[in-house]
């Protein structure tokens, strides 16, 4: 019997938990929904929803486990809380951006964040950013950071032409 992972993000939609959880599930490898548990008769008086409908969805990306709750519109996504998705190459970025920005908010999108068509907010890196933006050579660092500034999606080579002076 596996162990079961101490911490899960839990991520509250109106009513699109299970269309949600398809999309992230679709772009990500290494992905499934593991269960939906649906809305009963029992408590409609309470939560309102035809019973049938997705009340929560339990998925991995990768293995890092979710649950997309369709708790109703009472609370919004705000960029407060992001997703961040460490990418190894260009190409990685340039898909995981194509994919999640498409129907988002493009008004939201500013070094390597951008925020979907479901109001999640998520950051799209390259892995070595961090390193970048961290040497010990504050010029080199500086350069980097004054050209990630003006970028939406990140541009891993002119990052490193940056950091190459």
């Amino acid at each position: 019997m596996g162990s079961m992972q101490k911490i899960t993000p839990c991520l509250w939609f109106d009513d699109q938990a299970e269309a949600a959880a398809a999309f992230y599930v679709s772009i990500f490898r290494d992905s499934r929904i593991v269960r939906v548990i649906r809305y009963g008769e029992v408590g409609q008086e309470v939560h309102g929803k035809p019973p049938g409908t997705a009340m929560s969805v339990a998925f991995e990306l990768e293995g890092q486990p979710f649950t997309a709750l369709n708790g109703g519109p009472i609370y919004k996504f705000t960029e407060a809380v992001s997703l961040e998705v460490h990418c190894e190459t260009q190409e990685d970025v340039d898909h995981y951006w194509r994919r999640l920005s498409d129907g988002g908010d493009p008004a939201a999108q500013q070094c390597g964040w951008l925020k979907d068509k479901y109001g999640v907010s998520w950051q799209i890196v390259p892995r070595v950013l961090s390193g970048l933006l961290s040497d010990p050579d504050s010029q080199k660092a500086g350069r980097v950071m004054q050209a990630m500034l003006p970028m939406k999606k990140i541009d891993l080579a002119a990052l490193l032409r940056a950091a190459g002076g």
